[in-house]
């Protein structure tokens, strides 16, 4: 058997991996605009009818890069953040045991955005030694097929990954989970130990803005949240 030229492996390669690869790409890029849109309107929406019953909760929607938006509600932010990469998984992850990417390995390329959950304050007053709490990243392929690894419902309600698909109203049942799950949640108080002893600079105040370190799960952790994994 005539053994194939580097050439044409090469070609074989860009034809089997790269270009799928950047139909994954295209596709993370559309969902993630129509993320964008999605959470535009529910930020619209909840402000007016929020104002309704109290005028001091702020809701707003804030693009703060093509890879990057915010989503302030009261007292938190929502981050979502799209990876410019494209990824596949580790062997011993649970994908590689479905029938979806035994079939076709391409199905395990994977566009990635995350969600994260601060404070406000955080922002609010520059405090940037705070912390942020992932609480989903959601993979996307070149089928616009999707499932998320997260925390509680985030995990669970999106972990099937061969049928779901990511369209406008998964886009809007997804953003509307991260949002329930991270008001469900108050910050906890920081472990009197972590706080007990604190640096002159630390406490200064420049422009009215603390440092203390600040995060709503700060220094505690219950086996009840742990992360769902598909």
């Amino acid at each position: 058997m005539e053994k194939e030229s580097p050439e044409n492996l090469i070609l074989k390669l860009l034809k089997e991996k790269t270009s799928v690869q950047l139909d994954v790409r295209q596709r993370t890029i559309e969902v993630f605009h129509n993320m964008k849109e999605a959470l535009k309107d529910l930020a619209h929406s909840l402000s007016q009818k929020a104002t309704a019953f109290d005028k001091r909760i702020v809701i707003q929607y804030k693009e703060k890069s093509e890879f990057e938006v915010n989503l302030t509600i009261a007292e938190d932010v929502l981050v979502f953040y799209m990876q410019s990469n494209i990824f596949t998984f580790d062997r011993s992850h649970p994908v590689w045991q479905t029938s979806y990417l035994k079939n076709n390995e391409a199905n395990g390329y994977c566009g990635s955005i995350s969600i994260y959950n601060f404070l406000s304050d955080s922002f609010r007053y520059n405090r940037t030694s705070d912390l942020g709490y992932l609480i989903a990243r959601v993979f996307i392929n070149h089928e616009t097929h999707f499932f998320a690894e997260g925390k509680r419902q985030m995990g669970f309600l999106y972990n099937h990954f061969s049928t779901a698909v990511l369209d406008k109203p998964a886009i809007a049942d997804l953003i509307s989970s991260a949002v329930l799950y991270t008001l469900d949640f108050s910050p906890f108080v920081p472990p009197f130990d972590n706080v007990k002893e604190v640096s002159v600079s630390v406490m200064e105040e420049e422009s009215n803005k603390m440092q203390i370190q600040t995060g709503k799960r700060l220094g505690f952790r219950f086996s009840a949240d742990n992360d769902q994994i598909l």
